[in-house]
């Protein structure tokens, strides 16, 4: 069952936080900090440089919430800004600029918990192996724009807001990732999913 786009109590939390309710704000810390981990930790291997770049998200978040956006979607905001918050404390944390930014843009873990298998009651774990092995023959790009799509049930505007991409370039990596996955595999389950995919 695919996720609403937008849920209603997060609106409510985020637009109560804007206006300095601190139990909202914790709230909205509590209710999306492992979500944010989940996606951090698929651009780093060091879990506490994660939690840490999500702390001060979420403080930057606090410091300026007099200028966010009210109407804003706080998922996939949330993801966008702890993908740019991580590129930016990565360079400099190494002093090197370019070698951090490609450590961020080459860098894109396929490893799924169990919660984030795509049906998790109804599938083997071997198969679910399987779909992880598959997406792991990608580029770093596509594996992230299925990984949005699919396990995070974004739309495509709004993966392309947490990537800073246009909605036609997520349209293209996601046709392109499953054409690829499509060689890999004839079996009919995959194809199911990979149909939707496109949807």
């Amino acid at each position: 069952m695919k996720s609403t786009p937008f849920s209603v109590e997060d609106r409510m939390l985020w637009q109560n936080f804007l206006v300095g309710d601190v139990r909202s704000f914790e709230k909205l810390m509590s209710d999306h900090f492992r979500l944010l981990f989940r996606y951090g930790s698929k651009f780093s291997k060091d879990r506490e440089f994660v939690k840490d770049s999500i702390q001060d998200l979420f403080m930057m978040l606090w410091e300026k919430r007099d200028n966010l956006n009210p109407e804003a979607a706080v998922k996939p905001y949330l993801m966008a800004s702890l993908r740019r918050l991580m590129h930016r404390q990565l360079s400099e944390r190494t002093g090197q600029g370019g070698q951090a930014s490609q450590e961020v843009e080459n860098y894109f873990a396929v490893e799924f918990s169990v919660e984030e298998q795509y049906i998790a009651d109804e599938v083997t774990t071997a198969r679910s192996l399987h779909i992880q092995n598959l997406i792991s023959t990608l580029p770093r790009r596509q594996k992230e724009v299925v990984y949005l799509k699919f396990f995070q049930e974004l739309s495509r505007d709004q993966i392309a807001q947490i990537m800073n991409i246009t909605p036609q370039t997520v349209s293209n990596l996601l046709q392109i990732a499953i054409r690829q996955m499509k060689e890999f595999t004839k079996e009919g389950y995959v194809l199911i999913i990979l149909w939707y995919l496109l949807f």
